[in-house]
């Protein structure tokens, strides 16, 4: 085995995947045999003279490729856990799939990093078939050593070896074609967008302690106030699970659409769970319903503090009946995220208010609670003092005069007005219907394109842009997406349409809150709604921005907020709201009053329970 270096990077992965063998005929891209591999290992090592080879192991057989010639990877579906590798020398296609997605990055970087190095090594060279048949050498193989930083830039100043930036592709794949290119007039931007391998995000202690309760199987639900960092962790959970047998779910469409999902209640598929349980049951036995709660293996629940706890009761005894199976969600492994002192369950006037960790359900699901204390998004201690306070429904009267004092910030800057959260939607929609009607000029109108236009209004809550997007010069908007992280376009960055292209006809241009100004282009969102459907929509990430719901704002980071709270109804919305924003100067807060602050007593109990689960020297 190759010892490490020092300065290693990465470690091989063992990839638990699926992978379809296919073997090509000489000179044609028409297969010849095919062979699928459901359950097995994908392994990379060195044979004894030093080639590397991926190994495909099974409890049956155990196959070798050797990389000598050229290769090419294919990663257009990494997210979903695919890749092909396309060794031409043997005629033989490797198609990876239901594979974690970050250990699939991570293993074709390092194949196409050990290549690239080999070929500009020194002893890099072929060793003649001759001398390979006349060889005395034990056959071995031997793991992989991991990728050297060194090796790394060996390899790339040689080699053309991509930058390890988030924004480049694997090396070694084929490039993105012309028509795909930013600026071209044939098609919208397409930007490949990989994780970092060699210097990868730093997850706190906490965060490595969830990570590795879900990755011994435990059921899980892991908490903390905003900007704690418990979104980036679920996305790095959902990279590290099979996608085939892995359902990411929110309790609203908002929420789901940020983290890839779909509605938890598309994938029960037992309406709204009002119904008595026989019924909900005949709801799930559908033939599609039925297959998707069969097949799931880890389920993947965020704002989980906003799903009924009945609701949540029910789902456990359809999971057990569905399944046939007796353990809690018939066997389900569920990976829980969400902030119960923010956002409760919606309910009817009248309706007792039933939280899921009030549950016989949650009581014999959920093996490990744990709460998340690093606040990552606020930089700000006074203010991360105040919201802390805000979220146990504290307010001091200093407190209260900091508050109010933001209510005389200057928040706007470069044309760009702050953002106004409201409690109420129609207040929203009012908001930003008459800011709209007073610009002068030509409104542009952006329709998006949906796979199904019969299903647009599904997508209208499952998405986070509207059908229908109307523009004009000087509209305030917000990103709806990730596009350049490293140049401040991110989800939730403020903005103002300064022009369009093409004498006013085309994309718009938008200089945004952190000093780039930029067309934005069409952009594609995927979903799975109710049934397994996936559903497609093509419109331009941006959304009005005058005003926005609280609701709605979970989850998102805001460069400059307003807010009047006087007309809060629920505990926890007001620390739902203050906590979008950054600090103290980026927020300005109308008629301020601590009546607002609120939390639910029964949340409180709850979570004064969680200490003993805490690192220790946090306390609530």
């Amino acid at each position: 085995m190759e010892t490490p270096n020092k300065d290693v990077a990465v470690q091989a992965p063992a990839l638990q995947c699926c992978v379809t063998l296919e073997t090509l005929h000489p000179g044609t891209a028409t297969v010849k045999q095919t062979a699928v591999h459901r359950k097995v290992k994908l392994l990379l090592g060195r044979n004894e003279f030093r080639d590397i080879i991926v190994r495909v192991e099974s409890p049956r057989q155990s196959l070798q490729y050797a990389v000598r010639g050229d290769i090419k990877l294919h990663k257009r579906f990494i997210k979903e856990g695919k890749a092909t590798i396309h060794l031409r020398d043997q005629n033989v296609n490797l198609m990876i799939s239901n594979a974690p997605p970050s250990q699939l990055l991570v293993f074709l970087r390092l194949l196409a990093g050990k290549r690239a190095a080999k070929e500009d090594s020194e002893n890099g060279g072929i060793i003649s078939a001759r001398k390979r048949l006349l060889s005395t050498l034990p056959k071995t193989f031997d793991e992989i050593s991991p990728f050297t930083l060194k090796e790394y830039a060996n390899a790339r100043g040689s080699s053309g070896l991509a930058p390890l930036k988030e924004n480049n592709r694997v090396p070694g794949e084929s490039p993105v074609s012309s028509k795909h290119k930013r600026g071209t007039k044939d098609g919208p931007s397409v930007k490949p967008k990989v994780s970092r391998v060699l210097t990868p995000l730093v997850l706190t202690q906490e965060q490595k302690r969830v990570l590795q309760a879900v990755q011994s199987g435990q059921n899980v639900f892991f908490t903390g106030s905003a900007g704690t960092g418990k979104s980036f962790l679920l996305r790095r959970i959902v990279s590290l699970l099979p996608p085939d047998v892995t359902f990411i779910t929110a309790s609203t469409g908002v929420a789901a659409s940020q983290i890839g999902g779909t509605t938890l209640h598309a994938f029960a598929g037992i309406g709204s769970g009002k119904a008595p349980l026989e019924q909900c049951l005949q709801l799930a036995s559908r033939k599609i319903v039925a297959q998707q709660w069969r097949k799931c293996c880890h389920l993947i629940v965020d704002e989980i503090s906003m799903v009924d706890g009945q609701y949540f009761e029910k789902l456990e005894a359809v999971g057990r009946m569905i399944r046939g199976n007796d353990k809690p969600f018939g066997g389900i492994q569920l990976i829980l995220c969400g902030d119960f002192l923010q956002l409760p369950p919606v309910t009817r006037p009248g309706e007792k208010q039933v939280f899921c960790f009030q549950t016989s359900a949650w009581d014999s699901s959920i093996t490990l609670n744990l709460e998340l204390t690093d606040v990552k998004r606020q930089n700000d201690q006074e203010f991360i003092s105040i919201l802390q306070e805000v979220r146990r429904g504290r307010c001091s009267e200093e407190m209260v005069k900091r508050l109010q004092q933001t209510e005389r910030n200057n928040i706007e800057r470069d044309g760009i007005k702050a953002t106004r959260l409201c409690t109420h939607r129609e207040d929203v929609n009012n908001i930003n219907y008459q800011h709209l009607l007073r610009l002068s000029g030509v409104s542009q109108v952006f329709q998006a394109v949906d796979s199904d236009p019969s299903l647009s209004s599904t997508l209208d809550s499952l998405t986070p842009v509207p059908g229908r997007l109307e523009l004009k010069t000087g509209t305030q908007v917000m990103l709806s997406k990730n596009l350049d992280v490293t140049r401040g376009l991110v989800n939730g960055a403020r903005g103002v349409v300064t022009t369009f292209k093409n004498g006013g006809e085309g994309y718009p241009v938008v200089r945004f809150l952190c000093g780039t100004t930029t067309e934005i282009q069409h952009d594609k969102w995927t979903v799975r709604a109710g049934g397994g459907i996936f559903l497609t929509r093509r419109q331009l990430p941006l959304k009005l921005a005058w005003a926005f719901s609280i609701h709605k704002s979970q989850g998102m980071t805001l460069d400059c907020a307003e807010m009047s709270l006087s007309r809060v109804f629920e505990a926890g919305q007001a620390y739902v709201a203050l906590s979008r924003a950054k600090n103290l100067q980026g927020l300005r807060v109308l008629d301020f009053n601590p009546s607002c602050v609120r939390a639910h007593p029964d949340v409180l109990k709850f979570y004064r329970n969680l200490a003993r689960y805490r690192i220790p020297g946090n306390s609530f």
